[in-house]
């Protein structure tokens, strides 16, 4: 997360392969900006991505970032697309 844009991967730590991602720069979400609400579309969208690829449960990492504002509206927007933590 930077103050421009928004990134999500689901990445598979066995084999070192992203498997989806999501950003505010995709040309899903072209558009967006870095605000909560932007966060909830690109939360939303990596869901989509994940249940695309029958996955359903991931680890959520934040990477040193609090869970708040932008991370947490990211976090509960995917869960409520279906996600499981």
């Amino acid at each position: 997360m930077t103050g421009k844009h928004i990134y999500v991967q689901l990445i598979d730590d066995v084999n070192g392969v992203t498997l989806a991602f999501a950003s505010t720069v995709a040309s899903e979400s072209k558009g967006t900006k870095a605000t909560v609400e932007g966060a909830k579309k690109v939360g939303q969208l990596a869901a989509q991505k994940a249940k695309a690829k029958n996955i359903t449960e991931v680890v959520f990492d934040r990477g040193g970032l609090r869970y708040h504002g932008r991370v947490k509206a990211l976090a509960e927007a995917a869960r409520e697309a279906g996600l499981k933590f």
